[in-house]
Order: C-alpha cells, then sequence, then structure tokens
C-alpha cells in the first residue's frame, strides 16, 4: 500500500512540476506586448481599476487608460479604519518584477482589498499585471495614509454597512 501512495504522490508532484514548468513556458513564449496586453486584460476584469482608477466604476469603466490605476482619494470606512487603494503605477515602479510577484504572493491588507484573490493569481498574470502598469508609467501621487478605527477621514469616505460611524 505504501508504494502504491508513493506513486500516487510521485505522480503528483511530477504533475505539479510540469504545469509548473508549462507556465514558465508560456511565459517566456510570450512577447512583452503579449503579455502588457494580457496585464490590461487582468487589470480590466480583475476589477483593479473599479478602486484604484478614480471614476471608473461611477463611468462604467469609461475612464482613459492614461487615467488608470492612480490610487483614489475615496476611503473606504469600516471597523478596521479607513483604507485608501494605493496608487498601483507608483507603487509599481518601485518594484522589479519579481519583487512583486513575491509581494503579490505574501501580501495580506485591509478591507476592501480582496488580498486572497491576489494570491490565486498565476506568476504569468502577475507578471503580466506588472509589465502592463509599468508600460504606463509613474503618474499621480500617493494615496491618503490608512486612518485609524474611532478616527473621522478628512476627506470623502464610503462608509460600510454596520461599522461605527
Amino acid at each position: 500500500m505504501s508504494t502504491f501512495r508513493n506513486l500516487l504522490v510521485g505522480a503528483a508532484f511530477a504533475a505539479s512540476a510540469v504545469s509548473i514548468s508549462t507556465a514558465l513556458a508560456q511565459t517566456a513564449r510570450m512577447t512583452d506586448a503579449q503579455m502588457i496586453e494580457r496585464g490590461r486584460y487582468i487589470a480590466k476584469i480583475g476589477g483593479c481599476n473599479d478602486c484604484h482608477t478614480p471614476g471608473y466604476m461611477q463611468n462604467a469603466g469609461k475612464v482613459p487608460e492614461k487615467d488608470w490605476l492612480v490610487g483614489d482619494q475615496l476611503g473606504w470606512k469600516g471597523d478596521w479604519g479607513t483604507t485608501y487603494p494605493a496608487n498601483l503605477r507608483l507603487v509599481l515602479a518601485t518594484m522589479s518584477e519579481n519583487q512583486w510577484v513575491e509581494f503579490a504572493r505574501k501580501v495580506e491588507t485591509r478591507p476592501p482589498m480582496p488580498w486572497f484573490s491576489l494570491h490565486e493569481l498565476s506568476e504569468q498574470d502577475l507578471r503580466s499585471f506588472h509589465r502592463f502598469v509599468r508600460s504606463l508609467g509613474p503618474a499621480g501621487s500617493p494615496a491618503p495614509a490608512y486612518v485609524p478605527p474611532g478616527v473621522t477621514p478628512k476627506g470623502p469616505y464610503a462608509q460600510f454597512p454596520g461599522a461605527p460611524q
């Protein structure tokens, strides 16, 4: 029985190694332009613009790409305090592709950022997103600082239901 189990474990390990090497080979085969286009697609369907691009949700996505992912002054207030969407164009300008992949795999943030979804992106998708954001160039200013619970933010904010006012 243990020989059979060892064979199964070995087969599973080999299959995962093949899928990892296949993903890396696909990345190596993609041109920079293809990776940037893939990153643009991820930004759109991943909901990144919903928070990190001012006016994106309110205008049904009709915001020029040159204005994407610069963070926002609109805070998100809840039991955790008030958080602000980071200016990804400034943040990723300071990170190499490898640093971004490592960061994205480990980061845990306050709501409403779905960091757990970021953990699920493939390495190829993370690298593509990085290339896309870097292709936009740095723009804008840093997001406002986190405001702790019980403190009213100075600027506009969205109040989550049930959170202290």
